[in-house]
């Protein structure tokens, strides 16, 4: 039988990869509880930080692929304890517009260190602390 730590571990790997391919709708909002919450702490492109509910996350990444080409989350380490998963990636990302002094067609670069709380087997928390690379 597998862990629930290992399947805590699998859900957030298929919610990472989720998000890589531009997954928009129910493709997305399967992996979130009714209530789910992501808090984004300040960084270079959200100075303020911020806090999205479900309809403003897959609001969110209806406009992705308006902004991005692609992105890619390159995961260094994954840990669980209960329902909780913490991970450290490097998020690369092209653009498909002008961010900044980067050029559509530039390459953004951020080191990531997500932190999930899990109820049910979905998201119910996501705090993102995002450390992106000069530009």
């Amino acid at each position: 039988m597998i862990s629930t730590e290992a399947q805590n571990i699998q859900l957030v790997r298929d919610y990472l990869a989720a998000v890589e391919s531009n997954a928009t709708g129910d493709a997305l909002a399967r992996f979130y509880t009714t209530d789910a919450l992501q808090i984004e702490l300040p960084n270079r492109l959200n100075p303020s930080g911020g806090h999205s509910d479900v309809p403003n996350l897959l609001k969110r990444a209806e406009q992705v692929p308006v902004i991005l080409q692609s992105q890619e989350y390159e995961i260094h380490s994954i840990v669980s304890q209960g329902d909780r998963v913490a991970v450290e990636a490097t998020w690369t990302a092209v653009l498909a517009v002008p961010i900044a002094s980067l050029p559509a067609g530039g390459t953004m670069m951020a080191h990531f260190a997500i932190f999930f709380e899990l109820r049910d087997g979905k998201i119910h928390r996501q705090r993102n602390y995002d450390c992106f690379e000069p530009w």
